[in-house]
């Protein structure tokens, strides 16, 4: 065994007993080895002040930083307001320059106040909802006149919801406490209750530049004792209200029923007199057809005797007519009449004149005594002698022709 390294004054002696160890040379290489190296501790001194550095330098730049869609973004130089901006990307150097952003959506908010006094001395909770609305790029110039004193809650929705709920007990107390406890609770009350919350705290945020909406009050907070009055009202109300309607409704039943009568009457009554009037009215009318039909008959008889009576003046003119046209053709034959009765004579000349001219050139005349009948002979075959009847067109001189032998 190696002989140990003397003690050194005022180091504990840890070589005796049971944690004694030997310090071999191995050992002491093992320790040195767990030592961390010396450029780790460098590489953690760089970052350090790297980011010491970088801190420092954001105070005097910022390079593409974003304003988004739903932020105004406000732009400070010199510690002071240089600009309000809208959604981009931006980017400035100078001494203190930043850039803060200011939320555009909304922050939803609820407050519950559960003992209000009202005017007639009555205790009621109330809960009012609502979203808080930060000043937009429209109303730059309100923020600028308002960063100082309200920049936290421009930037904080916690200290912005904390400010609004503040007012809005306020507005509950001025709204609640203005009204009767049942102008509060009851029906139609509570829309008022609202508007009036609504302009009472619209009011008051706008001297932080909030706008407030979508306030609605969904819930009356009644203690139990007011609960239990209220329920004995309501079953009061409803008791006498309903004797009411049963009174109602039997008087409504029993004036029903003497409607129903009077009206049978009358119904009764109409019947019989429409009845009447319609027998009435058949009559004249049966009276009207039967004069109709009597002047239809009359007319049609004046018709008849209208027309036979023009029938009988269109056949005396037709008679008177043709005895006129009669007379017309037989005048000639009546003057010869006359003239035939007046001159015997010229009876007979006209008498000879017709015979003479019904004669014909081949007409024969056979003159015998009066009382005797002549004797024709007609020629024919087998009959001589023949008298030739026909002239000698070879002697024109001879008319009396010759016998055939």
């Amino acid at each position: 065994m190696k002989n140990l390294p003397p003690r050194k004054a005022g180091e504990p002696d840890d070589r005796s007993g049971s944690n004694r160890q030997l310090d071999v040379p191995w050992r002491r290489k093992e320790k040195l080895d767990m030592r961390p190296p010396r450029s780790i501790f460098a590489i953690l001194a760089i970052v350090v002040i790297g980011g010491i550095l970088l801190f420092i330098a954001s105070r005097f730049f910022y390079f593409l930083a974003p304003v988004e869609q739903n932020e105004v973004g406000v732009q400070f130089r010199n510690g002071q307001i240089a600009a309000v901006v809208g959604p981009g990307l931006y980017s400035d150097a100078g001494l203190y320059v930043e850039l803060k952003t200011i939320n555009q959506s909304s922050i939803p908010f609820t407050v519950q106040d559960d003992e209000i006094i009202t005017s007639d001395k009555q205790r009621v909770g109330v809960i009012v909802n609502g979203d808080i609305f930060r000043p937009t790029i429209a109303q730059a110039d309100l923020i600028r006149s308002n960063w100082a004193s309200y920049s936290d809650i421009y930037i904080s929705d916690t200290a912005a919801k904390g400010r609004v709920e503040a007012l809005a007990r306020q507005a509950m107390k001025v709204c609640v406490g203005q009204r009767t406890f049942e102008n509060n609770v009851i029906g139609s009350a509570r829309d008022e209750l609202r508007t009036c919350i609504d302009d009472e705290l619209s009011k008051l945020a706008t001297n932080y530049a909030l706008q407030i909406n979508n306030v609605t009050v969904p819930n009356i907070i009644l203690s139990p004792e007011v609960q239990g009055l209220l329920d004995e009202i309501t079953k009061s109300r409803l008791e006498t209200e309903k004797a009411d309607q049963d009174r109602l409704r039997a008087e409504a039943q029993a004036l029903a029923e003497q409607a129903k009568q009077r009206g049978e009457v009358a119904v009764a009554q109409a019947r019989i007199q429409e009845e009447a009037k319609q027998q009435t009215v058949l009559a004249q009318l049966e009276k009207d057809k039967l004069l109709a039909q009597s002047a239809v008959i009359e007319t049609q008889k004046a018709n008849d005797l209208l027309g036979a009576r023009k029938d009988l003046e269109i056949n005396t003119a037709r008679a008177l007519a043709a005895a006129e046209k009669a007379k017309a053709d037989l005048a000639n034959n009546l003057a010869l009449a006359e003239m035939y009765d007046s001159f015997p004579t010229f009876l007979q000349l006209q008498i000879a004149t017709q015979n003479a001219a019904a004669l014909k050139q081949t007409d024969k005349i056979i003159f015998t005594p009066e009382g005797t009948a002549p004797t024709i002979v007609l020629p024919g075959p087998g009959i001589v002698p023949t008298i030739n009847t026909n002239p000698d067109k070879t002697n024109p001189g001879n008319t009396n022709g010759g016998v055939s032998p």
